[in-house]
């Protein structure tokens, strides 16, 4: 069993507000033994403990759940996308070898994501290349930087640079749209980020994306695509119906499902089995963003407990999809 959606946060790290000389950076308040508050600045962002940072701690709930390997990768709050490229890079590095460190205590059943300064290409591509020599499976990225989606020339480029060093690619949603309307209740969360994790796909797709990166990319969207799968349907009838929506793309956007996988992180039976139909059994992976609140609270239950599936297509979600996406395995 291969959890791909994990994350990760270091127990400490020095005080970017102070080295940089400009607030609302994110740092970590220790409230008690084992237990923190992400903070953004002066504000309380997000309460975590320390299977964030305690390799002893996931093994130990790793082993609880039955999962043989996790994959680790930050918190988007520590992105840095929208600081100066300089910035981002430092801090790409502090957290990448941060990153490094926790998988170093895992006993080989810890694998890591990095992170890149994605606003500046070139300065991402050196920070991706020189991660992956340092022993990272891939690298973890954010579904837009700022007003550009990932059908800008730059993202692009970075793209084709990860297919060329065999990275996997993990897009997860941040910095949600509607900041205005969806800042109750966590809706930023709820509704914010399926919406994102959709666009990103859609801007792939329609922007023409896919027609210039080369089919060797393994490309994976966070929480099941989203609503991508759920709103194939109305997506391919405006591209059949109004030739201003088609964009770049050459075929329908249901025939571009082989390009990518998504994780199971949709936390509903039905949605799970609605999912593989769409995308295939062959092209969803466990994904349990844990360890935080909003994660699957016992990595793989759903995938282990989801009527309508066979042995071996559970076998496929729970780790073997995961083997191929990482490259651990022969396609």
């Amino acid at each position: 069993m291969i959890d791909i959606h994990s994350h990760f946060l270091p127990e400490t790290w020095p005080d970017l507000a102070a080295r940089f000389g400009t607030p609302d950076w994110p740092w970590m308040r220790h409230t008690e033994a084992g237990k923190a508050m992400l903070m953004l600045g002066e504000k309380e962002f997000r309460p975590v403990y320390d299977a964030c940072w305690s390799a002893s701690r996931r093994i130990e709930e790793m082993d609880r759940d039955g999962i043989d390997l996790q994959v680790i990768s930050a918190t988007p709050l520590l992105f840095a996308y929208d600081r100066p490229a300089q910035q981002a890079t430092e801090c790409a590095r502090l957290f990448n070898d941060s990153a490094r460190e926790i998988c170093c205590g895992g006993a080989g059943r810890l694998l890591s994501l990095c992170q890149v300064p994605l606003q500046d290409t070139d300065a991402a591509c050196k920070v991706l290349s020189g991660a992956m020599r340092d022993g990272h499976v891939g690298v973890q990225i954010g579904n837009h930087v700022g007003e550009r989606n990932l059908d800008d020339e730059g993202l692009i480029v970075f793209l084709q640079h990860c297919a060329s060093e065999g990275a996997a690619v993990l897009v997860h949603p941040w910095d949600m749209l509607g900041k205005e309307r969806t800042h109750k209740y966590m809706m930023a969360w709820t509704v914010g980020m399926p919406a994102e994790t959709q666009l990103g796909i859609v801007s792939m797709i329609l922007g023409g994306a896919f027609e210039r990166l080369p089919e060797n990319l393994r490309l994976c969207f966070a929480h099941g695509g989203g609503s991508f799968a759920f709103l194939l349907g109305r997506l391919d009838n405006a591209w059949r119906r109004r030739d201003i929506v088609r964009g770049k793309s050459t075929g329908l956007p249901s025939s571009y499902l082989r390009r990518f996988y998504v994780d199971s992180a949709v936390f509903d039976a039905a949605a799970l089995r609605f999912l593989a139909d769409v995308m295939g059994e062959d092209r969803v992976m466990l994904g349990s963003d844990y360890p935080f609140p909003l994660g699957e609270e016992f990595v793989g239950e759903l995938i282990r407990n989801a009527p309508g599936f066979g042995a071996a297509a559970k076998t496929r979600l729970l780790g073997g999809n995961a083997e191929r996406f990482l490259g651990i395995a022969e396609a």
